[in-house]
């Protein structure tokens, strides 16, 4: 099959890549003048006979999906179907100019004489080739399949083991639980600071028993470590920190998220209620605690959030 497609290419490149049309030889100036215009009138006569016979006209299937291309909208109004009465003529004339210089093209040699300089010709079309049955691509796929598998950890067992551990215990919790706020009433800064630093302990030491309990139990089995090579431990190892960094990560946005829609303007029916004084002091009135103040606690509280687990 080769050898004959090798046979095949190389007649098609003789066929269609033709030589160049050779230069005239010198000739006396007369006997020159006289053979390029018969030249030139056989050539421009044979190109009106090829160009007389009959083509292939365009299949109506074509310019129907043509039609198909263009929007609904711009196609209402019988202006819009004038236009495209048009356009369907210009396109009609464009395909059978073209199949006209194809032929030509692909029949005659235009002689390079003075006088056809402005003769059209078109680019011969480029002829299908053989089929080709061999797949180079494969064994690079194969080889890329093996190197993912090998090298790409997150690709794993383990690590799904670890995700499905890592959803199971943050899916529905987050380190504080805002809900409450709006249900205690008013409620000074200070207490509220305290009740938060005591909800990320409290939840920092819940991760730690049960989610970090879980994964030392699954890496303390043999299976987890099924198919790494011994000189892969270590990146398989960074890849499990990653993962498990990821999934704290994602628990301490989700929970800062929280916090930060309490005060959204649109939705008041969860905004805490802090507890404010008003003091008169020489003749001087205030807020207590201040609004600096108020806003230094809430801070603190975003702050306090993303210390935990650190």
């Amino acid at each position: 099959i080769d050898r004959a497609l090798k046979v095949y290419h190389v007649y098609m490149e003789e066929k269609y890549h033709r030589d160049p049309v050779p230069p005239i030889p010198e000739l006396p100036a007369t006997v020159r003048k006289y053979f390029i215009n018969i030249l030139t009138t056989n050539y421009l006569f044979m190109k009106k006979c090829v160009q007389s016979n009959p083509g292939v006209p365009i299949q109506q299937q074509w310019l129907m999906s043509v039609l198909m291309l263009v929007p609904q909208s711009l196609m209402e109004g019988k202006e819009s179907e004038l236009l495209a009465e048009k356009l369907l003529g210009e396109i009609i004339r464009d395909y059978e100019m073209s199949m006209r210089r194809c032929v030509v093209r692909n029949v005659l040699i235009k002689p390079d004489v003075k006088g056809l300089e402005d003769e059209e010709e078109a680019p011969l079309p480029l002829l299908p080739l053989g089929l080709d049955f061999s797949r180079p691509w494969h064994n690079s796929f194969i080889q890329a399949k093996n190197q993912i598998l090998s090298n790409l950890h997150i690709l794993h067992p383990t690590m799904k083991t670890l995700l499905d551990f890592g959803y199971a215990a943050f899916s529905a919790f987050l380190i504080v639980d805002f809900s409450s706020f709006r249900l205690k009433g008013p409620i000074d800064c200070e207490s509220l600071k305290t009740d938060v630093s005591l909800s990320c302990s409290k939840a920092e030491e819940k991760i730690l028993s049960t989610w970090y309990q879980r994964i030392i139990g699954l890496f303390t089995q043999k299976e987890s470590l099924n198919g790494v090579k011994s000189d892969q431990v270590d990146s398989f190892y960074n890849c499990v920190a990653t993962l498990m960094s990821n999934q704290l990560k994602e628990l301490l946005r989700r929970t800062v998220e929280a916090f930060v829609k309490l005060f959204d303007p649109e939705d008041r029916n969860c905004l805490p209620l802090f507890k404010m004084e008003l003091t008169l002091d020489e003749k001087k009135m205030e807020f207590y605690p201040s609004f600096q103040d108020l806003e230094e606690a809430i801070l603190f509280m975003v702050n306090r959030i993303g210390q935990t687990l650190q």
